[in-house]
């Protein structure tokens, strides 16, 4: 009996629906895996239909297609190379399952479906799949493998079981979205199963970006005396060898050096760039186009858009009105030449003008008010989405969590737009990213080293520039209170009373619940954007619009 196993672990960006172009990749994996001398690539949930594929599952033609990849892929492993780890929906006896299929010598050795359907945040699992039995181990070239599939090893059951029932290792294939601080949980939960099972663990990570998820990878091993034995990069593909050598204690990994681990905001910056760029060239886009205000949101956004796709994919504009500052139109342009972008003015004097005149015999005797203001972002959005359909590009809206938390955004106007990269970033978190990008190019960035915008952008006070000598805070709260109370209240749901309690002024935190509960109805229409925190809009939070819960704010 062998006592070495080599496992190659494939951590890969893959593509929802695309399956030819997913086992494509699979296959160039597993060539790779063969060069290395690996007995086994395991490849991440759902890799051959791409995760999450939704309601895709639901159509008999796309199951099929992917089962029939899948004997494809199986039949290559006859020559005698690698086997393979791959997930794939599968139909079986009525049901379909999310499952992790075990390829070797021709064909399919195992089929291990899901026990634990996650049905929380971004997951809706129940809604298309059925659980599968608590799964045994599979027997692999002389070694007994335990097989999870992601959640199955959140929760101590299934880790457990195949304990007990005769697994040497513990391997999970995953689809586990990035969020701020998960990458600590993961680790710990890890740690856990190890500890109650007596086994080692290998984490086997998705990357990429699909719609408003990213994937981070950074998957890892993990011995049964709880040493890291590998950790792989962050937000990228990437092929891993393992070698396990079989002791009296157990299967034990050979340590590979571990590299940094990287701080909060490169994780957060570099999430940003991979879900726009992905998002972008997996729907075909040529580019992006966006307004360009010389404020931190715009400025912030054209530089994670350059280091996600070239400075030659992105296009700024900018649009002045009446009430646009010099230092703006300064700062925009100093912007796009630290970026190297192009950039255009189209102002917007005319267009209002014009709307206004229109609108004045219906107007009559109505003091000016936010009316006038909207007809300028309007008017803004407008420009943006002619160039959009004339030149192809997508645009990216600027706008940041706290604005879209508050309702401080303005519907057909700066919410027009394809995607946002800001969307689940707290305003105070956008200064720190800001600074961040100007002190450190990150890795795999194609935009400049240095900084790419001007310090004066970061130090301002923010402004919508819709009025004379207007600032966000003539009508929020400072972004540091704001920021702590919207947190509470949408990723702790705090109430009232305990954030009061916690030493928020009450009336301000009721004021800011209103505002929260008043802008549903706006973001349920705004574009989709990167996942940042434990708790985005959209899929995280699902908050009706009539909505009659307003006992608690007095």
């Amino acid at each position: 009996m062998t006592e070495t196993l080599k496992l190659a672990i494939a951590q890969l960006d893959l593509h929802v629906g695309a399956i030819e172009k997913n086992l494509a990749s699979i296959r160039a994996a597993r060539a790779e895996a063969a060069r290395l001398g690996a007995d086994l690539l395991i490849t991440p949930e759902l890799g051959i239909a791409g995760y999450p594929p939704e309601d895709l599952v639901l159509k008999p033609a796309f199951v099929a297609a992917c089962e029939q990849a899948a004997e494809a892929l199986a039949a290559d492993t006859a020559d005698g190379g690698p086997g393979i780890v791959a997930g794939l929906p599968w139909r079986a006896n009525g049901a379909l399952h999310n499952a992790a299929f075990v390829m070797d010598g021709g064909s399919v050795i195992a089929r291990r479906a899901k026990h634990e359907l996650p049905n929380y945040g971004v997951f809706d699992e129940k809604r298309v799949f059925d659980p599968g039995p608590a799964p045994g181990p599979v027997a692999f070239r002389g070694f007994r493998l335990g097989m999870l599939v992601c959640e199955d090893w959140w929760l101590p059951s299934v880790p457990e079981t195949l304990a007990e029932t005769g697994a040497e290792i513990l391997i999970s294939i995953n689809g586990s979205p990035f969020e701020d601080g998960k990458q600590g949980t993961r680790l710990q939960l890890a740690l856990n199963r190890v500890v109650e099972t007596g086994l080692p663990f290998i984490f086997a990570a998705l990357t990429g970006g699909q719609d408003e998820i990213v994937f981070d990878g950074a998957s890892f091993a993990l011995n049964a005396d709880r040493s890291l034995a590998l950790r792989m990069p962050h937000f990228e593909p990437a092929i891993s060898l393992t070698e396990w050598r079989r002791t009296n204690s157990g299967l034990v990994c050979t340590p590979h050096p571990l590299p940094p681990e990287p701080d909060r905001l490169d994780l957060i910056y570099r999430s940003m760039v991979m879900g726009l760029a992905d998002y972008v060239n997996k729907n075909g886009f040529p580019g992006v186009i966006l307004g360009l205000s010389g404020g931190i949101d715009s400025a912030l956004s054209a530089a994670v858009a350059v280091d996600a796709l070239g400075a030659k994919r992105v296009r700024a504009v900018m649009m002045p009105s009446r009430y646009t500052s010099a230092h703006s139109l300064e700062d925009a342009a100093e912007c796009a030449r630290l970026l190297g972008i192009r950039c255009d003015t189209v102002p917007i004097g005319a267009a209002t003008d014009a709307f206004e005149a229109g609108l004045a015999p219906l107007f009559e005797h109505r003091a000016p008010d936010i009316t006038e203001e909207n007809i300028q972002s309007r008017s803004r959005g407008l420009i943006l989405m002619a160039l959009s359909n004339k030149l192809g590009a997508m645009v990216l809206t600027t706008g940041n969590k706290s604005e879209m938390s508050v309702g401080y955004a303005t519907l057909y106007g700066d919410m027009c737009g394809g995607y946002s990269v800001l969307k689940d970033v707290y305003k105070t978190t956008v200064f720190e990213l800001s600074r961040w990008r100007n002190a450190h190019r990150p890795a795999h960035a194609r935009g400049p080293s240095g900084s790419v915008m001007p310090e004066r952008v970061i130090t301002k006070p923010p402004t919508a520039e819709l009025r004379e000598n207007q600032t966000d805070q003539d009508s929020l709260p400072p972004y540091e209170v704001l920021d702590a109370i919207l947190a509470g209240l949408i990723e702790g749901d705090s109430s009232i009373d305990e954030l009061t309690a916690a030493g928020h002024d009450r009336a301000t935190v009721a004021r800011v619940w209103r505002l929260l509960d008043r802008a549903e109805y706006k973001r349920r229409q705004a574009p989709p954007g990167v996942k940042i925190t434990a708790r985005a809009f959209g899929r995280d939070r699902r908050y009706p619009i009539t909505n009659g819960f307003t006992n608690l704010v007095k």
